[in-house]
């Protein structure tokens, strides 16, 4: 069964919007109707398998594209890419989802790699939603935001302490921030993906059609594969949606059933 949204008086910024989850995001929200403002470190998506920019890919889609370059590990990045979404009527959906992976034992962790990882996955996470609640609650208008949490929130993972911990901090930010945002009539939820073909991992050449039939990233999960970017970007559509309306403070597992286990 298809669901449609309507998403046409919408503007949404989704940060890490070239590649991923975040791009898969972005086509939804785009055909939707939605104008979205992708805001990444980078215009080019990683894929080698992908040449078209997100924004150029939204417009094809039926959306309005806009590419805004941020560094979400820099507050006033973040507070410029809000700014910029005044263009188009001030956001109505945040979308936290850049991020980045660094793998390491405990034992050896770079302290360097540690600062730079809770830099972008839980700063980034918590300027998007600060600031963005912000700019809601200045314009008198109700949001919602929402943050791309991991398995790796509730779920450790050998060599992951590092990345692991920036995930769970996601989550938590998710539900103190839908406590105390929740009387102005801001929403924020989460969406914990599992095993997902993507291009975070950095040294990846790979692509994500490719990363699918990897027998290293289906382990333990029900469903019997990874998950594509697709296949997780309907519940970012949904918890945005008026269906949700009723939804605060969640994590939404999109896994594969791995959390059965």
């Amino acid at each position: 069964m298809n669901v449609s949204y309507d998403y046409s008086d919408t503007t949404v910024v989704v940060t890490g919007g070239s590649s991923g989850i975040g791009r898969a995001v972005a086509r939804r929200f785009g055909a939707a109707g939605a104008t979205v403002i992708n805001a990444d470190v980078r215009r080019d998506p990683k894929d080698i398998a992908e040449e078209q920019p997100t924004d150029e890919l939204v417009d094809d889609v039926g959306g309005r594209g806009v590419y805004v370059e941020t560094d979400v590990a820099d507050v006033a990045a973040i507070e410029a890419v809000v700014e910029a979404a005044h263009e188009y009527g001030g956001v109505d959906v945040m979308v936290n989802n850049a991020a980045i992976f660094v793998s390491g034992n405990i034992l050896d962790l770079d302290p360097a790699d540690f600062d730079r990882l809770h830099a972008v996955n839980a700063k980034g996470v918590f300027y998007g939603t600060q600031v963005a609640a912000l700019d809601m609650i200045d314009r008198g208008v109700g949001g919602c935001i929402l943050n791309t949490a991991s398995i790796s929130a509730d779920l450790a993972q050998f060599d992951h302490v590092q990345y692991d911990s920036t995930k769970g901090a996601v989550k938590m930010i998710t539900r103190g921030a839908a406590l105390e945002l929740a009387d102005h009539g801001v929403r924020v939820n989460a969406v914990a993906p599992g095993h997902v073909a993507t291009e975070i991992s950095e040294g990846w050449t790979e692509s994500a059609s490719e990363e699918v039939q990897s027998g290293e990233v289906i382990k333990h999960v029900p469903l019997g594969r990874a998950a594509t970017p697709e296949d997780v970007a309907g519940a970012y559509l949904f918890l945005a949606s008026d269906d949700a309306r009723y939804v605060t403070g969640e994590t939404l597992w999109v896994d594969g059933g791995l959390q059965v286990f």
